[in-house]
């Protein structure tokens, strides 16, 4: 039996977004002085490369998600809007400069990611172990979350990545199984799980998110609700897709928010301990919450 929702927006039958996908531009002193330290230290964030509509709340706040090695990813995924191709050389200062930054705006928890880069062996591993590591000398009491890449089942990377003492561990499934080759063709939906059960393994709170609006069902989404609960999953977030741009994967609806509410129901049902649902909701989205 299908379930019956409430009537959501079509992406084709009208232009504008609905009145709940409405965000305020970012302002204010806090927001500049963010920007001005991300500018000053040559960082990259994903609130900028991923077009993140909650940029001005959480930057307004003081807070950012950093995004080291680079800002070139080797994958492709349809929805995303960083930039494709083969990366230059990683910078080995860049710890250091985040650490730096991450002292002076006095984040209390601090949400680190990074591109996939495929190409190296270690797939950045020591990259992020030294990253956390350099934050936590210099700001001992700020916690952690690292939302952590697929490393190819390299889990001896994985293992590097997630042993430097940070607090979360995130690895996004994005969407729904039989979407993977459309919207993660170079991503494997039982690899991610397993890395999900790797880290939980490790003994890490584990989170993960995904996008709707895309073209999946709601016992899709239960679906995955299921899957990552058996694979140790304590943290979920779920947000609508939006397209980044005209040569992006397109929107097929903007889900009501009651829907939203509905799918934050069902997954404490099912098992997580915390669960994120929103039209406005990304992965690092009030990340200090999910500790």
């Amino acid at each position: 039996m299908k379930v019956k929702l409430p009537v959501a927006e079509s992406s084709t039958s009208r232009k504008r977004k609905p009145d709940w996908l409405r965000v305020k531009l970012p302002i204010g002193k806090n927001y500049q002085h963010v920007r001005s330290l991300v500018d000053q230290y040559k960082l990259h964030t994903i609130c900028q490369s991923g077009n993140c509509p909650n940029m001005g709340e959480c930057w307004g706040a003081g807070t950012a998600t950093f995004m080291i090695l680079g800002n070139v990813c080797t994958r492709s995924c349809s929805f995303c809007a960083v930039k494709t191709g083969r990366p230059p050389e990683y910078d080995e200062d860049e710890p250091r400069r985040v650490a730096e930054a991450i002292k002076l705006m006095q984040v209390k928890h601090a949400v680190i990611t990074s591109v996939n880069r495929d190409e190296l062996k270690d797939r950045g591993a020591e990259i992020w172990y030294q990253t956390v590591r350099a934050v936590k000398e210099l700001s001992p009491e700020t916690t952690i979350e690292t939302l952590i890449p697929d490393t190819r089942a390299n889990w001896e990377a994985l293992e590097r990545m997630i042993s430097a003492g940070q607090e979360v561990v995130s690895h996004n499934m994005e969407t729904v199984k039989s979407l993977y080759r459309k919207v993660r063709p170079q991503a494997k939906y039982a690899r991610s799980l397993e890395q999900i059960k790797k880290t939980k393994a490790y003994g890490k709170r584990t989170k993960s998110g995904i996008m709707v609006g895309i073209g999946e069902t709601p016992e899709e989404v239960f679906e995955i609700m299921d899957d990552l609960v058996a694979h140790g999953c304590d943290v979920l977030t779920i947000g609508q897709y939006l397209q980044p741009t005209p040569m992006h994967l397109a929107v097929e609806e903007f889900v009501h928010p009651d829907t939203f509410a509905m799918y934050k129901e069902e997954g404490l049902k099912r098992g997580f301990d915390f669960v994120e649902s929103g039209p406005l909701v990304r992965s690092s989205y009030h990340a200090e919450r999910h500790l």
